[in-house]
């Protein structure tokens, strides 16, 4: 019977809570490596997708107990911003930066307010979970292409 849904090529996390057994990476090698990454100024997802490709090691969880976003605040790397909030933020400046030349572009102008809507949706769990400061506010003047 054919898929329904478009993309199903990706790859599947593992079944088990538990540490492969053929990941013969201990906990302080995962975190080292981690930070070692951050500081070579890699996003927490980038990490994640390096240690997978190049070290074999599937998830960092069930290896330190910790996720690679908790690794870093613990050394003091977490980015200010959740990632996935600044990738939002650095989308909607560019967009604006493309609106200046294109004055007519409706459909980009739609997409920017969309994008916005998801910055502003995104932010008000952020504050509600505590990753962001109750008085956190998106200006889309001052946001820039950081």
């Amino acid at each position: 019977m054919p898929k329904k849904h478009k993309g199903g090529s990706h790859s599947t996390r593992p079944v088990s809570k538990r540490p492969p057994v053929w990941c013969r990476y201990q906990p302080e090698e995962v975190d080292a490596l981690v930070i070692k990454y951050a500081k070579e100024g890699h996003a927490p997802s980038k990490i994640g997708i390096i240690l997978r490709d190049q070290h074999g090691i599937p998830l960092t969880k069930p290896i330190t107990g910790k996720t690679v976003t908790q690794i870093l605040k613990d050394a003091g790397l977490a980015p200010s911003l959740p990632e996935d909030l600044e990738t939002l933020v650095k989308k909607a400046a560019s967009l604006r930066v493309h609106l200046e030349k294109n004055k007519k572009d409706l459909h980009n102008r739609r997409a920017l307010q969309i994008i916005e809507a998801k910055i502003h949706k995104l932010s008000r769990y952020y504050k509600r979970e505590g990753a962001l400061p109750s008085d956190w506010k998106y200006k889309a003047k001052t946001a820039s292409l950081v």
